[in-house]
């Protein structure tokens, strides 16, 4: 129960899909206590940064932004600055004393803890009408017709380059009666397609009875009513199940889409890495889910300019990339992170050898992407629109092959007439870039609408 004047808050969100969920429930908590949030930070009276701060890069771009909120504390317009998340979670005392004008640093473990802590320090006046409210329901900051659903947080794969399990601690399933329950709540809002996001999605379960349970999960998300797409990402490719396959290959309201990291091919590097596969698994894995997946997309992610990763070593790694396995693919030079067993690795690649390497590989698959999008020239495609785009005066959408913010678009011209943003609609296919699309509208929306068939293809980004 709200006893005074609302607060103007920006929240500025960075990094993964996690994170936007966990922005989502802090937004939800700190508005039920009457938050007004504004998307302009110069018009904010708080500002919350929600940081990323798993590689290099993404702590660069978070320090940044920090320092650009505290600019605006320093002119005077802001009086408290916030810092949330992973890198806060990771250098507290660092960003402590190197930069003290911060107001709170908060990490990334407890929600409601949070929540709570920057309302006290907002001194915003409140009732809490019980623990169940202290989080509060999600404010969805994504557009309205799709929501990333986190089924388990933190991860205990042993991988030498990853700072996760110290950030986000152990792996930790949430029971499927929540998740369903929490679908319906986001279905209620007008979600269409849940995006099931983890640190390893096939590991879930295994932590709540010794056995995996995202086959369980899919089944009861499938029954979730206005749900119309689901799409698992983040997917380990050591604890795919023939169960799971089948769940994804029957189930009309499952996107035949799979996001799964393999990061590299060569028995070596993936040894280094303490990836638990090798090629001969990995390779038995995609023609198993090609065989039995009609029409499936897979997107992975790879790491090049590990430590150690020879000449030869990168060569398999392109030869692989060139045979077209994957539809879409995210490409990161390695990171130097301290706190990992790879951080003390010898045979360090140089900066400039990572560049040529990340660039060859994403060259390769700008080929196949564009291949892959030739192909499609002439179909008729079921296309979710998510955006009016008005600079081009066009409309932008995505095919059930497509994650929002990482893969393709299909473009809609604006000529088409007047198309609703969270609706599916039948596109006639007569362009083609190289990861975008355009065509022409052929029928109004219809959510019954069969779902089409790939002529298979490629992209960029997501790392597990």
């Amino acid at each position: 129960m709200i006893k005074g004047p609302s607060l103007k808050v920006n929240l500025i969100t960075l990094g993964c899909p996690k994170n936007v969920v966990d922005s989502e429930v802090l937004k939800g908590g700190l508005k039920l206590r009457g938050v007004e949030f504004v998307a302009d930070a110069a018009a904010a009276e708080a500002i919350i940064v929600n940081t990323c701060g798993f590689i290099e890069s993404a702590k660069e771009e978070s320090i940044d932004t920090i320092l650009q909120a505290v600019a605006l504390k320093k002119q005077g317009s802001c009086k408290q600055v916030f810092v949330t998340g992973c890198l806060s979670e990771r250098y507290t005392p660092e960003l402590r004393k190197e930069i003290p004008e911060v107001d709170g640093f908060y990490g990334n473990r407890d929600l409601r803890q949070i929540v709570n802590g920057l309302a006290r320090q907002m001194r915003l006046k409140y009732e809490l009408l019980g623990e169940s409210n202290a989080a509060g329901e999600r404010e969805l900051i994504t557009p309205r017709h799709y929501a990333y659903l986190k089924i388990s947080e933190g991860c205990e794969h042993p991988c030498t380059f990853c700072a996760i399990p110290q950030i986000r601690g152990g792996f930790r399933s949430t029971p499927i009666p929540m998740l369903v329950q929490e679908a319906r709540l986001l279905a209620e809002k007008g979600v269409k397609e849940l995006i099931l996001v983890a640190q390893d999605s096939t590991q879930y379960g295994l932590d709540l009875n010794g056995r995996q349970q995202l086959p369980q999960l899919l089944r009861a998300l499938c029954e979730v009513e206005g749900i119309e797409w689901l799409r698992v990402m983040y997917a380990y490719p050591h604890h795919v199940t023939d169960e799971m396959i089948e769940i994804i290959a029957s189930q009309p309201k499952i996107v035949k889409y799979l996001d799964m990291p393999i990061q590299h091919i060569t028995d070596r590097m993936l040894k280094r890495m303490a990836r638990r596969v090798n090629r001969g698994f990995t390779e038995e894995l995609l023609a198993r889910l090609h065989a039995k997946i009609p029409n499936l997309v897979l997107r992975t992610s790879l790491i090049t300019g590990f430590p150690g990763e020879t000449e030869e070593d990168f060569q398999s790694l392109y030869d692989f990339v060139c045979e077209g396995h994957f539809e879409r693919l995210g490409v990161f030079t390695y990171s130097h992170e301290e706190n990992t067993p790879a951080f003390n690795f010898s045979e360090q690649v140089e900066e400039e050898i990572k560049r040529e390497r990340y660039d060859l590989l994403t060259e390769a698959q700008r080929e196949i992407a564009a291949e892959w999008n030739r192909r499609h020239l002439g179909r008729e495609l079921r296309v979710l629109i998510d955006e009016y785009d008005e600079h081009e005066h066009a409309y932008r959408g995505r095919t059930e092959w497509d994650c929002p913010e990482i893969d393709h678009n299909v473009v809609i011209p604006s000529t088409n007439g007047r198309l609703a943003c969270g609706d599916f609609y039948q596109v006639q296919i007569t362009g083609s870039a190289d990861f975008e699309l355009t065509g022409h509208l052929k029928s109004q929306p219809n959510a019954s609408l069969p779902q089409a068939t790939a002529a298979n293809g490629r992209y960029l980004k997501v790392l597990a």
